[in-house]
């Protein structure tokens, strides 16, 4: 693709992603009309908010909400591109090396030993605590992954895909069996945390995505280039300069820093990260520097529709956001895993 072909799609995402944002504020259990919608935001840049129930409604309830939703659709997204460029595979999805599941774990953890665990701490440390605990199972998670595919000082990707299951079914296993002993409120906390929720979404928690999606995409696109090059294969990637070891070690660390913050505060969400890039490449360009821009953009938008369909299809209840994205994204996975094995039949293969 062209460099201006590059710019009109940022451009077109880019408004794309702000009409998602100020329908996406509209629509909930209270609508909100667009008139105020921008006598609010103009209010919010004033510096002077107002007073009203709707006002604080849209400030600290649905304003942070669609922040929060985008910026980990960003995240996740961006991940999936790290991801499948690493592996060189059009079907890996982030949550392959154990982050999400062990994100899950750790929450789960938190929703029934929390209280026994931090004793009187329980209430200093509330606000953090599954945060924390979330961002350590799926940081713990991945490096296991990591260094059982990392025996010989070298990174094969087999051997990680192959950590990458069975790290995941240890996770779900100990998710399970927290779900079983846990009283009644708290494995329904569990099976709805790990469905999927952006209900708990405030303003500290957006900004700490925030910070680490806006970061982890610069660093991403950084990487661009030499991701470009290891589609090549590592070898001929080796010869154009690319240090292949280093640069799996940095993309494993970046993707696991991404999705386990993200994951900690919304809970386990599939699939973006394997539909979003996906769509992407059906421009006809697998160029790195794109997809990682790109796909930033367009997570947003998707996960905010996605998000709108959750508030309205059991309004004024909410539907979990993971189990749309899951339906969402089923369908796209076995598309894509049919179409690969054709490819592999043909003696060709996916880049």
């Amino acid at each position: 693709m062209h460099k201006l072909s590059y710019r009109i799609w940022f451009i077109a995402l880019s408004i794309l992603l702000f009409l998602s944002l100020i329908v996406s504020i509209r629509v909930g259990a209270v609508s909100i009309s667009y008139e105020h919608i921008f006598r609010f935001l103009g209010n919010l840049l004033k510096g002077r908010p107002g007073e009203s129930l709707e006002e604080r409604l849209f400030l600290q309830i649905r304003l942070p909400r669609v922040l929060l939703c985008a910026f980990t659709g960003a995240a996740l997204s961006v991940s999936g591109v790290l991801m499948q460029a690493l592996f060189r595979n059009p079907i890996v999805e982030p949550g392959l090396v154990g982050t999400s599941s062990g994100a899950a774990l750790g929450a789960a953890f938190v929703f029934v030993m929390g209280h026994s665990f931090t004793g009187s701490w329980v209430d200093a440390l509330g606000p953090f605590l599954l945060p924390v605990f979330a961002f350590l199972g799926g940081g713990l998670a991945t490096l296991i992954v990591y260094r059982l595919s990392n025996v010989f000082g070298k990174v094969n990707v087999n051997t990680l895909l192959l950590a990458g299951i069975a790290v995941n079914a240890l996770a779900a296993g100990g998710t399970g069996f927290f779900s079983y002993i846990a009283r009644d409120p708290q494995a329904r906390s569990i099976v709805f945390w790990n469905l999927g929720t952006l209900s708990g979404a405030d303003w500290t928690n957006t900004a700490m995505v925030g910070v680490v999606t806006v970061l982890g995409t610069s660093i991403a696109l950084r990487y661009g280039r030499s991701l470009n090059a290891l589609l090549l294969g590592e070898t001929e990637a080796g010869f154009l300069g690319v240090r292949t070891s280093r640069l799996k070690t940095r993309i494993l660390l970046l993707n696991t820093g991404m999705v386990a913050v993200a994951t900690s505060v919304v809970g386990v969400i599939g699939f973006v990260g394997l539909i979003v890039p996906h769509m992407l490449r059906l421009s006809k360009t697998s160029d790195n520097r794109f997809l990682i821009a790109g796909s930033a953009l367009l997570g947003a938008v998707l996960l905010n529709i996605a998000d709108m369909l959750a508030r309205i299809i059991v309004a004024p209840s909410e539907f979990p956001i993971g189990v749309i994205t899951a339906f969402a994204g089923a369908p796209v996975f076995l598309f894509l895993l049919i179409r690969a094995g054709r490819k592999q039949q043909k003696g060709g293969f996916y880049a």
